[in-house]
């Protein structure tokens, strides 16, 4: 477990999310903490939205970002994606360079329970592995809710568990409260950590070994 601030020198990462506002609410903090590092956010839904998509990129120029987005299906029924799709979004979104680090959601969310969430983590878990995406690192968001117990809390037995400095937790709630425009009663807003943590891979073996240990567990 690291409390520190996360190592400093410049990367190339990519944060892949299902929705904009999941790289702020999870990742935001890192993001805005290490702006001399080349970010690249890809959103796989929303992009028909038209309040949320113009949204999404204002936020990225907070980040000093580069972004795109997508427009897979993400209706209140949640059906089931074809994981072959979600893997294909991915690839045609996601510009095609080494990264030296990509960031995502957990194969079982942040919070009980967004499917898209765990979809994406998945197609980018397997992705990795298939040698489709290149990168030296993988970080996946470490969040739990005490199955909705309580808002979603960074997880502080992860690898990095970082609690934001007072001004980086202000600029990220600002972002979600002012650029993204939840209420400050919303989910949203009550949500967004004042701490963020992630479970780090630096081998995509060593990420399927621990996406099928998650898999055994009740």
């Amino acid at each position: 477990m690291s409390t520190g601030n996360p190592e400093s020198h410049q990367k190339l990462a990519a944060v892949i999310v299902a929705h904009p506002d999941d790289e702020t609410l999870w990742a935001g903090g890192t993001m805005l903490y290490h702006q001399n590092w080349n970010w690249v956010v890809v959103s796989l839904c929303r992009a028909g939205d038209a309040d949320r998509a113009p949204k999404f990129f204002k936020v990225l120029n907070a980040y000093k970002a580069k972004g795109v987005i997508g427009d897979m299906n993400d209706g209140p029924e949640q059906a089931p994606l074809d994981p072959e799709a979600v893997e294909q979004q991915i690839l045609d979104l996601l510009p095609a360079q080494h990264y030296d680090l990509i960031v995502t959601h957990h194969p079982h969310g942040e919070y009980t329970r967004h499917l898209r969430h765990e979809e994406t983590s998945l197609a980018v878990i397997n992705l990795w592995k298939k040698g489709k995406i290149d990168a030296d690192e993988l970080w996946v968001f470490a969040y739990e809710d005490g199955m909705r117990a309580y808002y979603p809390e960074a997880i502080p037995e992860a690898t990095i568990y970082h609690v934001l400095d007072k001004e980086i937790w202000q600029h990220k709630y600002a972002l979600m409260t002012e650029t993204y425009g939840f209420k400050t009663d919303s989910w949203e807003a009550a949500t967004t950590p004042t701490a963020e943590s992630f479970w780090c891979f630096s081998h995509p073996d060593e990420a399927m070994q621990w996406l099928n240990s998650l898999s055994r567990e009740p």
